[in-house]
């Protein structure tokens, strides 16, 4: 009894360190006034004062085309990627899924860095095409591991039995895998879109002039002081964050539930 209790306070604590502060900017993106300390009351103008704001307008515009074409893109190739390692055996699928963890692993800022170099190397001006390459580029891994627990849940004679009853090898890769990897699929589209949406790190090594995302807007905000309008842009990006990591989570929830009566 005595030590459930003190698990109780220990966990109630926890999540009270690390969400206090959130709940902090979430209930002061509200506040009437500008101080950051006293309570004047309800009001929704800095979330008007934030969406009338061009620059802010501009890196939310950049922030969701690049969520959104990254997201799509990386989709595509990690699953075609996925599909090519589930078919490898022995070394050659050990390698390339130790390569497609050391992404996953390095971290961002030496991710960033040697993005940035590669572009320059290359001679690629530093701007929306770089942005979003190194987004695509970040994303694969995450798209490849979504996938492939979907293709190691699937009969490995599937493929084969639609050859067998006449479909052509695309008919049978559109028409039977990709629909029994669908829920993979589309997990792995809403993390690389959640990824993409609230990257820092990379996206400031890799864009040029003129080109920002919300987090770079919101850093390069706060180096003239801390507004108001930060608060409520936080906000919309936590919420939207948070809402696309309960879809992806109630979906892995879901294709765990529905495993075992597929084998059965």
């Amino acid at each position: 009894m005595v030590r459930k209790s003190i698990e109780k306070i220990y966990m109630v604590m926890i999540f009270t360190f690390l969400y206090a502060p959130i709940v902090t900017l979430i209930i002061f993106s509200f506040n009437k006034n500008k101080s950051r300390a006293k309570w004047g009351g309800f009001s929704l103008k800095w979330y008007e004062s934030m969406l009338s704001d061009p620059s802010i307008a501009k890196a939310l515009y950049y922030t969701l085309i690049v969520a959104l074409l990254s997201a799509i893109i990386a989709t595509i190739v990690g699953t075609i990627a996925a599909i090519g390692i589930s078919n490898m055996r022995g070394f050659y699928k050990k390698t390339v899924m130790n390569l497609t963890y050391l992404p996953v692993l390095n971290p961002d800022i030496v991710t960033g860095i040697a993005l940035m170099l590669l572009f320059i190397f290359i001679n690629l001006k530093l701007g929306f095409t770089s942005l979003l390459l190194a987004h695509i580029t970040f994303n694969i891994p995450y798209v490849i591991l979504c996938v492939l627990p979907k293709l190691k849940q699937l009969n490995k004679y599937t493929y084969e039995a639609a050859l067998d009853l006449g479909a052509t090898k695309s008919y049978a890769l559109t028409k039977v895998i990709l629909p029994e990897i669908m829920p993979g699929v589309i997990t792995g589209f809403l993390l690389a879109f959640t990824l993409s949406l609230d990257d820092f790190v990379i996206s400031y090594f890799t864009t040029g002039n003129g080109i920002s995302n919300l987090s770079i807007t919101i850093y390069t905000m706060t180096k003239r002081g801390v507004k108001p309008e930060i608060n409520a842009l936080s906000t919309v990006m936590f919420v939207t964050v948070l809402i696309l990591l309960i879809i992806i989570n109630k979906r892995i929830k879901t294709d765990k539930e529905a495993q075992p009566h597929k084998r059965i």
